[in-house]
């Protein structure tokens, strides 16, 4: 067990250090991550989250409802906890808390869940990982966008109301959440994905897990690492908070076998990503967001293995 838990969790912390140490010693410009930001979350994950979702059975899909409906609370509950804290406690204003909250409550899966589904998860593994990111995408993050983009346009002329609601379409329009979309009513629909779209699709979906863990290691690199109250909590509301409430639904409803071991494992991830990339797109940089994904990267280095090793007992 020691060793199947080594062998899953190395690659990802190995290619997150990579990242970090590329930022670090400028080999890579962490300062303009743009390009590689658009490539990650408007082109490579959307088509990864098409590809898994389109391409699974319609019973495959249906079958994860509990994992959806356990990761929209958690993660909401997450992400409220989290924006209150921000508000309260670092006086943030609405985009940065937003963004902070994202962080926290959006488990990292598209860069450590997707390398785990394979060697831990089982065969149902990476629809369990398409299944969490495509809720926080098509829930926190237009939350979230739209936040943004009614801070954006705060001094906009026009109604409040028309503000509000161009700000929720700007968010629903992104690649991120049309992706999952389009893969979940393709599959709901019975319609087979064509082995040729799928192959041709599947390339640049590949590289999403690699690239999004590069870029994760390459963001943090640039972010200034403090240690504070809202950075602490933040880091134990994602590896302790989130997997603990997780675990305690789990129980609750008496889920087992495969789907609870995937709701477990996927929402004890550490703080994404996204929030980091969405809240760079609009100028945001919560000072705590980039420590809480570092301290969540390496505390989960303890936790996971506990998780992982706790598994099989559900």
């Amino acid at each position: 067990m020691p060793l199947e838990i080594a062998t899953a969790l190395l690659p990802v912390f190995f290619v997150m250090a990579l990242g970090f140490a590329a930022g670090k010693t400028r080999l890579v410009d962490n300062q303009n991550v743009r390009s590689l930001n658009t490539i990650v979350m408007s082109i490579a994950l959307p088509i990864s989250l098409f590809v898994v979702l389109s391409s699974a059975s319609r019973a495959d899909v249906v079958a994860h409802w509990p994992l959806a409906a356990i990761s929209l609370f958690v993660m909401a509950a997450g992400y409220g906890a989290t924006y209150l804290l921000s508000r309260r406690t670092a006086r943030q204003d609405a985009g940065d808390s937003a963004v902070q909250a994202l962080t926290v409550s959006f488990p990292n899966a598209a860069a450590v869940g997707i390398p785990l589904a394979g060697s831990v998860l089982g065969p149902t593994g990476m629809l369990g990982v398409a299944t969490v990111l495509a809720v926080g995408s098509i829930t926190m993050s237009p939350l979230t966008v739209a936040v943004l983009e009614i801070r954006k346009s705060a001094s906009a002329a026009g109604p409040r109301s028309r503000t509000i609601l161009r700000a929720i379409g700007a968010s629903l329009r992104k690649p991120i959440v049309i992706g999952p979309v389009l893969g979940l009513v393709w599959s709901l629909a019975g319609l087979p994905l064509p082995p040729l779209v799928n192959a041709t699709l599947s390339e640049i979906g590949a590289v999403t897990a690699g690239l999004a863990l590069f870029l994760t290691g390459l963001v943090i690199s640039a972010q200034p690492i403090r240690f504070s109250t809202v950075a602490v909590i933040s880091t134990l509301i994602a590896v302790v908070g989130r997997p603990a409430l997780a675990v305690a639904i789990v129980l609750a409803v008496g889920l087992t076998g495969p789907l609870a071991q995937e709701t477990v494992l996927l929402l004890a991830l550490p703080a994404g990503f996204v929030g980091l990339l969405l809240g760079l797109r609009y100028g945001s940089k919560p000072p705590a967001a980039g420590a809480t994904v570092l301290f969540s990267s390496v505390l989960s280095v303890v936790t996971l293995p506990i998780v992982i090793a706790f598994l099989p007992a559900f």
